[in-house]
């Protein structure tokens, strides 16, 4: 398969291919590992095996997202504990309310989900807290809307407590996400910068919930714009026929062509002849030398249906 059907088949299945180093991964097991560790033996201690055990399935939801995802917006104090608090309310009215099992179970996670919309607060795990508070049998309908606090309140306790101690020895992967320190060898963004008005304007156009944090966003931006400023490719890498960007945004952007070359002594003075063929002076034509090309381009790319994405490998 060629390179833009397989990104086409990867995106169509959702896979990620986000790079994550190994310790990272690593410090993410250990994690959900203590946590759902620690979950088990102080509830027990507290309500016993059998209430313990009554929510373990949306805790360890809670988990991947604390400790695979802990700057996520889902997995921040705030949807950790309305989220499940909330949501087991809802679930705990719905097995008292509503006679039908299956009714009632639907019902739950439906307004889990609507719940926590409107209180700012999507945490998935939610839904299967609210989903046990029905279908969890008798003894989880015995204890009434206790359950909201044993053992959903205490387990929640339990999970923060360890995302943070957990954490926090990796400065990168602080919890909650506002402690997390700064990666970035200049504390100052670049420009050109967007701001966060622009920021929260953008994702407002969206209509949809972003499970990225607004601070991580502008992180990637930065960090992206710091190396399209500092990169640019070798005059070496230039090759006829082969399509190149400058890696700029909006109104800046800019594909050429390389429709033909000369060849000299000194290959870094070698004339080219260019056909810009997207974004700023398309359907242009122009001339410069193999410096001045490589100067400009940041990067090598080809087109995959509709877009543009750069050649791995093609950038300094």
């Amino acid at each position: 398969m060629n390179k833009p059907g397989k990104n086409k088949l990867l995106r169509l299945l959702g896979i990620e291919l986000s790079p994550v180093s190994h310790a990272e991964r690593l410090v993410s097991v250990a994690g959900g590992f203590l946590g759902i560790y620690a979950i088990l033996q102080i509830s027990q201690f507290f309500v016993g095996l059998e209430a313990a055990t009554l929510i373990v399935a949306s805790m360890g939801a809670s988990a991947v997202l604390l400790f695979a995802v802990p700057h996520g917006p889902l997995s921040q104090p705030w949807p950790l504990f309305a989220g499940h608090l909330l949501s087991a309310i809802v679930g705990v009215s719905c097995a008292r309310l509503i006679p039908d099992t299956a009714m009632a179970a639907a019902v739950a996670v439906g307004l889990a989900i609507g719940v926590m919309h409107y209180a700012r607060c999507i945490h998935p795990p939610g839904g299967a807290t609210a989903l046990s508070a029905v279908v969890g049998g008798d003894p989880v309908h015995a204890l009434g809307y206790q359950f909201v606090l044993t053992p959903v309140l205490l387990n929640v306790l339990v999970i923060l407590s360890v995302a943070v101690l957990a954490n926090y020895p990796f400065a990168w992967r602080r919890y909650p996400a506002y402690l997390k320190r700064s990666t970035s060898s200049d504390d100052k963004p670049v420009k050109p910068a967007i701001s966060h008005e622009d920021l929260v304007y953008a994702l407002s156009e969206v209509d949809s919930f972003v499970d990225v944090s607004e601070q991580d966003l502008l992180a990637i931006y930065d960090i992206a714009t710091r190396r399209s400023l500092e990169n640019h490719l070798s005059s070496a890498d230039i090759v006829l026929g082969h399509y190149y960007s400058n890696g700029k945004y909006g109104a800046d952007w800019s594909v050429r062509q390389v429709i033909d070359q000369s060849d000299g002594a000194d290959p870094s003075h070698d004339m080219l002849i260019f056909k810009v063929v997207a974004g700023a002076g398309r359907r242009t034509t122009g001339v410069s030398t193999r410096e001045e090309f490589s100067c400009w381009a940041k990067h090598e790319v080809y087109r995959d249906d509709e877009n543009w994405r750069r050649v791995e490998g093609s950038a300094v």
